[in-house]
C-alpha cells in the first residue's frame, strides 16, 4: 500500500529578524563579503545533489529517509539560506560559518530556518516520479526567482540613496526566499508535501 503522512507543522519555515533600514554601502560590498559563503553553499549544493539521489533509492525501497541525510540535507538549505540573504543585504550580521545539523534553526542567525523532514510512511509513488512531479513548480519558481533578482536590483538603488529596503519590495523577496526553500526541500526529498506557490504566507506548509 502507498501512502504518505504530512506533516502537521511545516516541512520548512523562513523567518528574517532584521531591520528594513541598513547601511547604504551594503548593496556595493556585500556581493564581495558574500564568496567564501557562496562558494561553501555551491559545495555544499553538489553534496546535496548526491544525497538527494541516495535518498531516492533509500525512499523507494525502504519507504524511509535516512535520519543522517535529512539533518545533513536541512543543514545545507540552512546554510544557503543564509549566504542569499546576506547576498541580498537583507540583514547587516555576517553568516557564521556553521555546520549545525539540528532541525531545528540553533537561533545564532537573524535568519531562521526550521525543518520537520518526513523520515517514515513516504510516498513510494511521488518520490519515484519526483523529477517529472517537481517540472511545473520549479519552472514557476524560476520565474520568481528571476522577478526577485530585479526586485533587489532595483532595491540596491532604493538603499544606496536612503539606507532603507522598501517594505513591498524587501516582502516578495523574501517570500520568494520562502518559495525556493520549501520547493528545494520537496526537490531533495525532505517531503512528499507538494510545495504550495502562494507567495503571501510567511508559512511553508
Amino acid at each position: 500500500m502507498i501512502y504518505a503522512t504530512v506533516p502537521t507543522v511545516p516541512t520548512a519555515d523562513l523567518q528574517l529578524d532584521s531591520p528594513c533600514e541598513t547601511q547604504n554601502w551594503r548593496p556595493l560590498v556585500n556581493w564581495l563579503l558574500a564568496i567564501p559563503h557562496l562558494v561553501i553553499a555551491n559545495a555544499l549544493s553538489n553534496v546535496a545533489n548526491i544525497l538527494s539521489v541516495v535518498s531516492w533509492f533509500s525512499i523507494v525501497f525502504t519507504g524511509k529517509l535516512p535520519d543522517g541525510i535529512a539533518r545533513f540535507q536541512c543543514m545545507i538549505l540552512r546554510y544557503e539560506a543564509r549566504a542569499y540573504s546576506y547576498l541580498a543585504f537583507l540583514r547587516q550580521p555576517y553568516p557564521q560559518f556553521e555546520f549545525d545539523m539540528a532541525n531545528d534553526d540553533p537561533g545564532s542567525d537573524p535568519l531562521r530556518v526550521d525543518f520537520a523532514p518526513q523520515l517514515s510512511d513516504r510516498n513510494r509513488l511521488t518520490v519515484a516520479f519526483r523529477i517529472i512531479l517537481i517540472i511545473p513548480v520549479l519552472v514557476y519558481s524560476i520565474v520568481i526567482a528571476i522577478a526577485a533578482i530585479t526586485t533587489v536590483i532595483v532595491a540596491a538603488f532604493a538603499v544606496i540613496f536612503t539606507g532603507r529596503w522598501p517594505r513591498g519590495l524587501r516582502s516578495f523577496v523574501l517570500n520568494a526566499g520562502r518559495l525556493t526553500l520549501r520547493v528545494n526541500a520537496y526537490g531533495r526529498l525532505l517531503t512528499d508535501t507538494y510545495p504550495t506557490i502562494a507567495l503571501s504566507s510567511n508559512k511553508l506548509a
